[in-house]
């Protein structure tokens, strides 16, 4: 008895962090236009501090989940709690577009200890045939936080943008304090373990210029000199990662998990989805405050359907994923997110909001099928040891997928508009559908999302193709 209560405790406690995180981020977004306009801060500065954000949960949670497998998942977890809880009242603190910038690197830094380690306590906690279900609920609540995180933030705003970060400290206090007092490590940690430093700094360091070149590229051209320069690094550096796992006893990453079929290809259409609906919220919502002139509030209620959808269809999915396997159920959601992805890429100034709640219902309701199934499959895959490196990739790919698919659309639309007339149209000096610039801006906002519509079809493709589970005794 005791053990199925402390499952449902070990929930609460990851529930209550991917609460935390995604309310964060998601009454962020809505207040973007506003703090660029109080801290003078520039368009690359803002689009930064989401970018950033998730750039550095990307490079950090492989080797978080590493050192989760090894220390134990409790100790980082409450740890990553406890700092984004410290970052964000700096974040509220902060009086130039810079000190935010550098607060919220701080808050990815307790992000990453959370989510790499959150999905791995609720695999320890549930049997294998609960985990769908369990991940469902978990992935219901970030949905939850979702729908009410840009209407929680429009209404922040009426106290000031900062108001948004003071509200996550009393959150957190509570959040790390439950979590210390009530989870436990129930994994069996194994001695003489060594933490493989040369492979976490190579991999790392070669991840994070990957990135940088790759989001680089996007706006400065792929030809540029420094580009070029970026990208031959960070290949030389991810050579020589491959090469120091291949003769590591204790490796950061077992590379195992990409000579499987189904995690590989697992993680591949997470990476796919991540490109295909990263920038999509971030786009309507200066669609909405710009283009159509709403205020935060209403702008933020418009963006509630796709979270709103994903909520409804998540513990299902998760749950039909525990009888009937995940290749279906994962590719078919990634298959319904194009229908919607390929509605908004008809976008224009006059398009009606009903029209934009249709489209942003069905792209929710696709996810919806995809996320639970898609991460119960990578971790009942994986023996209990390597759960930790398996979620920290998972969200890594995810993550991956979501800066590239912001640096790519923010390229295409600032090819398609001046930076003067961007700024206008980002900080609500110019709003309406008549004003500057505006049929280009929409026009960049098409092509984003038939890029994004390609890339959700080949997801979908990439998660059909998984293979069997692999046996992890025999290799």
């Amino acid at each position: 008895m005791e053990k199925i209560d402390y499952k449902w405790i070990a929930l609460s406690c990851t529930t209550l962090g991917a609460l935390f995180s995604v309310l964060s981020g998601s009454t962020l977004i809505i207040a973007l236009p506003v703090i660029m306009k109080d801290l003078h801060a520039s368009m690359t500065v803002i689009t930064w501090t989401i970018m950033g954000y998730m750039l550095v949960m990307t490079i950090l949670v492989p080797s978080v989940g590493r050192m989760a497998d090894m220390y134990g998942r409790k100790k980082l977890y409450v740890s990553g709690f406890a700092l984004f809880t410290i970052a964000s009242l700096l974040s509220g603190l902060a009086q130039s577009g810079t000190q935010l910038l550098i607060f919220r690197l701080v808050q990815a830094i307790g992000g990453a200890l959370m989510v790499a380690n959150s999905t791995a306590i609720v695999a320890d906690a549930f049997p294998k045939e609960e985990l769908g279900k369990a991940l469902g609920l978990n992935i219901m609540v970030i949905s939850i936080a979702s729908v009410i995180g840009p209407i929680l933030g429009g209404f922040l705003m009426t106290f000031g943008w900062r108001s948004i970060f003071y509200i996550n400290v009393p959150i957190g206090i509570i959040g790390s304090l439950w979590s210390y007092f009530k989870l436990r490590e129930t994994h069996k940690i194994l001695r003489k373990q060594t933490f493989d430093w040369k492979g976490t700094l190579s991999f790392s360091a070669g991840i994070l210029l990957l990135l940088m070149a790759l989001s680089l590229g996007a706006f400065m051209g792929w030809t540029n000199s420094y580009v070029i320069l970026l990208f031959a690094v960070a290949i030389i550096l991810l050579v020589l990662f491959v090469r120091i796992e291949n003769k590591t006893d204790q490796p950061m990453l077992d590379l195992r998990l990409f000579k499987t079929r189904v995690i590989a290809l697992a993680y591949l259409s997470n990476f796919l989805n991540g490109l295909a609906r990263g920038a999509v919220t971030f786009l309507l919502i200066f669609f909405f405050q710009g283009v159509k002139g709403m205020d935060p509030v209403v702008a933020g209620i418009l963006l509630s359907p796709f979270a709103l959808s994903m909520m409804i269809v998540s513990p299902f999915s998760g749950g039909l994923s525990d009888r009937y396997g995940a290749r279906v159920l994962s590719s078919s959601g990634l298959l319904v997110s194009a229908v919607g992805l390929g509605g908004l890429m008809m976008i224009n100034a006059k398009t009606s909001t009903p029209e934009l709640i249709l489209w942003m219902l069905i792209m929710g309701f696709g996810s919806g099928m995809f996320f639970s199934p898609n991460t119960s499959s990578i971790m009942g895959s994986v023996p209990p040891d390597k759960r930790g490196i398996a979620a920290g990739v998972n969200t890594m790919m995810s993550n991956a997928g979501m800066v590239l698919s912001i640096a790519l659309s923010m390229a295409i639309i600032s090819s398609s508009i001046s930076p003067a007339a961007m700024q206008a149209l980002f900080i609500g000096t110019q709003v309406g559908s008549n004003g500057i610039a505006i049929n280009e801006f929409v026009s960049g906002l098409r092509t984003a999302f038939s890029i994004s519509f390609a890339f959700s079809l080949l997801g979908a493709l990439m998660s059909y193709l998984r293979g069997p589970k692999p046996n992890w005794e025999i290799e």
